[in-house]
């Protein structure tokens, strides 16, 4: 049951936060009533005049850090009707000229009723002693603005417009944004980020745009070409295999007319038979350009001999012999300006990078280095390892979730001489295309990644394709050094490499179960009772699922895994949110980035505290969750932002390490079951690995079944330049 909405009354007083780019507010805010009580409000709010009246509509929440708060859903402009009050309005600087004399004179001479006769007849102003065109104009300008954002408001929240993107609308339109959604509100879809077709479809309808419009057509296959790529990996659609698909939900519609307009407006580009959208095809050309020009500056070559002796001298302090691999990995790094390091696990990667930064230090004192990875998980494992701070791609580019652009870019790059990017494979086109925008003072660029592992979730192909090139050195390490230590994990991850699988071989760090996917669940629970037996806890264990749906489907595990590790207890608060129960003390998903938040996709927490809507003072469900000391409240708002942890896809684990990974591979699966899903799975163990269901499926699965290619142009461009 969704909760009813309250009204108050005020005045926007002190800000606390504003956040200028979505709008988003802390502030105190004075209730218009005699004792003019002062309480927190936070929400999406645009700037208003000193001592503007405003309504706002919302809950009360109570949030675990700050108090009690008055959640914003939305507002409006109250216009004033006291004397002293309307005087104060009319000599705002939302009029200005008028001033506080000729305010006073309009009040006095048409009363309580002012602004609504002035509203009604604005020419009415001429009778008044100091009357000017300009104080007229000024008038007029002034109340349309005073009422536009509330009939917009009103507009907007009808047509099923939430608070939160009203006011991207208004940051991209400003005071044009009624009238140019009115005219086309499918040109959300391309203008204002966040905002897709569904949602722009939804209010084109409930405009009474007709089905067969040409801007909802257009707009639809845009939409097409992007999800098609998104699903596929791939950064183009060929025009028939889009062609089938637009047929399917418009059959009665000329699809090449329609390409033809989509393509003359550059809302599509098409090469051949390839169809791109803009945002993949401008950014696999511009890396492929910058790359061709790299580096912009040069830095100041390494005298070799330094370089062999601080590398001698750090050998021996870390009582280190690197082999020869390593040696011209390091060399690589200090002697080319863009580099690759690649090798599976356990193969030295981090100890050769550990090598780069302890000698950037020594030898280039006064330039600077940065080490980033696409995700906070792999940074946070960068910075422990290696002992130097490491951010996220997007957090060094100042993102902006709600526009989704970069602060740094071509106008405002990053100031680094020197980058170090680790888990390389997940980075996407989109997401290269943009770093690369931002280093025109990077003088070094190194890569680190492993090339068998999954592609990046976005399309594009990077990392491959820039190995494929032979463009750039590529150093890919093979000795296996954890193997020494008896490492049965790094082993099987080399076995699917050569696709030599050998589980005869493989007795000691992993454990098969042969199964069907009826057991899977059985299994699963009595190895993670054992291993809770043994001193592990739930923070240590993983388990991995490639699919969602059956038997051994990730949702069907996190169901069976939390009765068994926390299970209904009178004592614990569970809130039921559509299939899925969570309870007090669960093991938590991120699923969405929430930057204000400081909580991130693929973040794993622990829910703290559940609140139900029955024992709240304003009828609010609510979860809370800590993720390593950061308390994140989630409303019904954004349950949709986070899930059970107990099992998660393999995708949601890259980049992290677990000690005790379990992962089911039965016939079920068999359609995600592939190469390099199955290399990503088993390497995120660090300990142990766990395998339940078909062994022969999984070894035909890993030696046969390679993913297919995706279909890009990076490699082509980079040949062509």
């Amino acid at each position: 049951m969704t909760e009813a909405l309250m009204e108050i009354r005020g005045k926007i007083g002190h800000v606390l936060y504003r956040d200028e780019q979505t709008r988003y507010v802390v502030a105190r805010f004075k209730l218009y009533e005699l004792n003019e009580k002062l309480i927190t409000v936070t929400g999406y709010l645009p700037e208003f005049p000193k001592d503007t009246l405003i309504a706002l509509s919302g809950i009360y929440v109570e949030h675990p850090r700050f108090g009690m708060q008055f959640s914003i859903h939305s507002y409006h402009r109250i216009l004033p009707t006291e004397p002293d009050s309307i005087m104060a309005f009319l000599s705002s600087p939302l009029f200005p000229g008028i001033g506080h004399k000729f305010a006073q004179e309009m009040v006095e001479y048409f009363g309580d009723d002012c602004l609504n006769i002035l509203k009604q007849e604005p020419q009415r102003l001429q009778e008044i002693k100091g009357y000017t065109v300009k104080k007229l104009n000024a008038l007029m300008e002034g109340l349309v603005n005073a009422g536009d954002d509330e009939e917009a408001i009103r507009f907007f929240t009808t047509h099923g417009l939430g608070i939160r993107n009203i006011m991207r609308l208004e940051r991209v339109y400003g005071r044009k944004a009624y009238e140019l959604v009115k005219e086309n509100p499918y040109r959300l879809c391309d203008e204002v980020d966040g905002i897709g077709f569904k949602t722009a479809d939804k209010l084109g309808l409930s405009m009474g745009f007709d089905l067969d419009d040409p801007r909802r057509l257009k707009a639809a296959l845009v939409s097409m070409v992007l999800r098609e790529c998104m699903s596929s990996g791939d950064t183009y659609i060929l025009d028939e295999t889009l062609k089938e698909c637009f047929y399917k939900d418009f059959p009665e519609i000329n699809f090449d007319d329609l390409l033809e307009r989509c393509v003359l407006e550059r809302k599509l580009i098409q090469v051949t038979q390839r169809i791109f959208h803009p945002s993949q095809y401008n950014e696999e050309k511009n890396s492929a350009r910058f790359l061709q020009q790299f580096p912009y500056d040069l830095i100041t070559p390494v005298n070799e001999s330094d370089l062999v002796n601080s590398l001698d001298h750090l050998q021996a302090e870390l009582n280190i012999l690197y082999d020869p691999l390593q040696i011209q990995a390091i060399q690589n790094f200090f002697h080319e300006p863009f580099s690759i390091l690649t090798g599976g696990p356990g193969t030295g990667k981090t100890t050769t990078v550990g090598a780069m930064i302890h000698l950037w230090k020594q030898l280039y004192p006064a330039h600077t280095l940065v080490c980033i990875a696409p995700t906070g998980r792999a940074a946070k494992r960068l910075t422990e390892i290696n002992q130097v701070q490491a951010y996220t791609i997007h957090s060094m580019l100042k993102w902006d979730l709600e526009s989704n652009t970069f602060g740094k870019n071509e106008t405002d790059p990053l100031s680094a001489d020197c980058l170090i990017i680790d888990e390389f494979s997940m980075v996407d086109n989109w997401l290269l295309g943009n770093l690369l925008k931002a280093c025109q003072q990077v003088k070094k660029i190194l890569i680190v990644g492993d090339s068998d592992q999954l592609p990046s979730v976005a399309p594009g192909n990077v990392l491959a394709d820039l190995i494929d090139s032979q463009r750039f050195p590529v150093l890919s390490l093979n000795r296996i050094y954890r193997q020494a230590e008896g490492s049965d994990v790094i082993a099987l991850a080399h076995q699917i490499r050569q696709k030599e699988i050998d589980f005869s071989t493989l007795n000691k760090d992993i454990k098969w179960f042969e199964c069907t996917a009826m057991d899977v669940k059985h299994i699963v629970l009595e190895t993670i009772k054992r291993a809770l037996e043994g001193n592990y806890s739930i923070q240590d264990i993983q388990v991995l699922a490639p699919m969602y749906s059956g038997l051994a489907g990730i949702d069907a595990l996190n169901h069976a895994i939390q009765k068994l590790v926390n299970p209904e207890d009178d004592f614990k608060t569970e809130l039921k949110v559509g299939y899925v129960t969570y309870r007090e003390g669960d093991k938590i998903l991120q699923l969405k980035n929430q930057p204000n938040e400081d909580v991130f996709n693929g973040d794993i927490g622990y829910c703290i505290e559940i609140i139900h809507a029955k024992n709240d003072e304003h009828k609010q469900n609510r979860i809370i969750v800590d993720f390593d000391g950061r308390i994140v409240e989630y409303t019904a708002e954004i349950f949709q932002n986070i899930t059970l942890a107990y099992c998660v896809s393999v995708h949601k684990a890259q980049g992290s390490e677990y000690p005790i990974v379990i992962l089911p591979s039965v016939k079920e699966h068999s359609r995600m079951l592939q190469k390099r899903l199955l290399y990503t799975a088993i390497t995120r163990a660090s300990k142990a690995l766990i395998l339940v269901g078909n062994a022969s499926l999984f070894i035909h699965s890993a030696q046969e079944k390679e993913e297919r290619r995706r279909s890009t142009c990076l490699l082509e461009y980079l040949e062509a330049y």
